[in-house]
C-alpha cells in the first residue's frame, strides 16, 4: 500500500504535462502512486502519459472517452490504494516536499483531512483572479475543527474556497462516507468540498503553500460565464440541500447564488427566463434576493 495516491485528471494539456509529471516524480516522498486519466484528449497528452509511465513504475493511467473531470476522479479514486488522497490539476505544479509535509502532518493529527495554501500564475493572456487561495492565516495550526464551524467562518470572510487541489484526504474516510463527484456539472468540487467538511469533525490545517494554480485562457475559469455555469451552480444546491438541509447550507446557497446571478447578467439575454424559471421552481429566490435578480435580468 503507496502513502500516497495522487489522482491526475487530463483533458487535452500536453504542453503542461512535463511541469505537472516532474514535480510529482520527485516528490520527497517517495512511496506514491500517480493514477492519471486521460479523459479523451485530442492533442498529444497521451503521449506524454505513456512516456512518463515508461520511466517511471509508480504511475499508472487510463483512457476514458470524453466524460468530465468528475468521472475521470472517479475512476481513479476506484483503483486508488493509498493511505491518502490528493487530487492534482494536471496544468499545476506541486512543491517537491508537498506529499510528505501533508503525510506526516495529517498524521500526527489523525486528521480527516488537511488542507493548506496555494498561489496563482498566469499564462500570457489569462485574465486575473479577484481572489486567491490563501485562507489558513484564519485558523491555528495543531487545532482541531469541524467541518460546519470552517464552512461558517469561511462564508463570513468571505475566504471560502471549494477546490480539491488544496485538500490532503484520508482515504479510510473518503470511503465511509461513500462520497463521490458528480457528473455531468462544471462546478464538481463546490459540491464535493462542502459534503466532504461537513461531514468530518476533525480537519486540520497546515500553513504552508503547496501548489502552484495555474490560470489559462482555455480552462475552466478561464471560460466565459455561460448559462451552463449557473445550471451547474443549480444542481450543486439541488443536491446539496437533499445531503443536508440546515441554517448553514441555507447560508451557504445566498452567498454562493446571489455572487452567481449578479455575474451571470452577462449571459445572452434569451438564455435567462429559462435559468430564472429553474431557480424559482426550486425556491432557490430567497438566497438570490431580488437585486440580483434585477441585475441578472436588465444589466446588460
Amino acid at each position: 500500500m503507496p502513502k500516497v495516491s495522487v489522482i491526475l485528471p487530463i483533458y487535452n494539456v500536453a504542453p503542461y504535462l512535463d511541469e505537472a509529471f516532474q514535480s510529482l516524480i520527485n516528490q520527497t516522498l517517495e512511496d506514491i502512486e500517480i493514477i492519471a486519466v486521460n479523459d479523451g484528449s485530442t492533442d498529444k497528452s497521451q503521449q506524454y502519459i505513456e512516456r512518463y509511465a515508461k520511466q517511471d513504475v509508480r504511475i499508472k493511467y487510463f483512457y476514458q472517452n470524453n466524460q468530465g473531470q468528475s468521472v475521470a476522479r472517479n475512476l481513479a479514486i476506484e483503483h486508488a490504494t493509498g493511505e491518502y488522497i490528493y487530487m492534482m490539476d494536471s496544468d499545476d505544479r506541486i512543491e517537491l516536499n508537498t506529499l510528505e509535509a501533508c503525510y506526516q502532518y495529517a498524521e500526527h493529527t489523525k486528521a480527516d483531512f488537511i488542507f493548506f495554501d496555494g498561489d496563482i500564475f498566469y499564462d500570457k493572456g489569462a485574465e486575473e483572479l479577484t481572489w486567491d487561495y490563501k485562507r489558513t492565516y484564519l485558523c491555528k495550526e495543531g487545532v482541531q475543527y469541524q467541518g460546519d464551524f470552517l464552512l461558517n467562518k469561511m462564508i463570513d470572510t468571505e475566504k471560502h474556497s471549494c477546490v480539491v487541489w488544496l485538500l490532503f484526504i484520508r482515504k479510510n474516510y473518503l470511503d465511509k462516507i461513500g462520497l463521490r463527484f458528480y457528473p455531468g456539472i462544471i462546478q464538481e468540487d463546490e459540491l464535493y468540498t462542502t459534503i466532504l467538511t461537513l461531514n468530518s469533525n476533525n480537519i486540520f490545517c497546515m500553513q504552508k503553500t503547496l501548489v502552484h494554480h495555474r490560470v489559462r485562457n482555455t480552462s475552466t475559469m478561464g471560460k466565459r460565464y455561460s448559462k451552463k455555469n449557473i445550471n451547474c451552480y443549480l444542481t450543486v444546491f439541488d443536491e446539496l440541500f437533499k445531503f443536508q438541509d440546515s441554517l448553514l447550507t441555507q447560508k451557504f446557497a445566498k452567498y454562493t447564488l446571489s455572487k452567481v446571478f449578479y455575474t451571470g447578467h452577462i449571459i445572452p439575454l434569451k438564455d435567462k427566463p429559462a435559468i430564472l424559471e429553474r431557480a424559482l421552481k426550486s425556491g432557490y429566490l430567497k438566497y438570490i434576493g431580488w437585486k440580483n435578480i434585477i441585475v441578472f435580468l436588465f444589466k446588460s
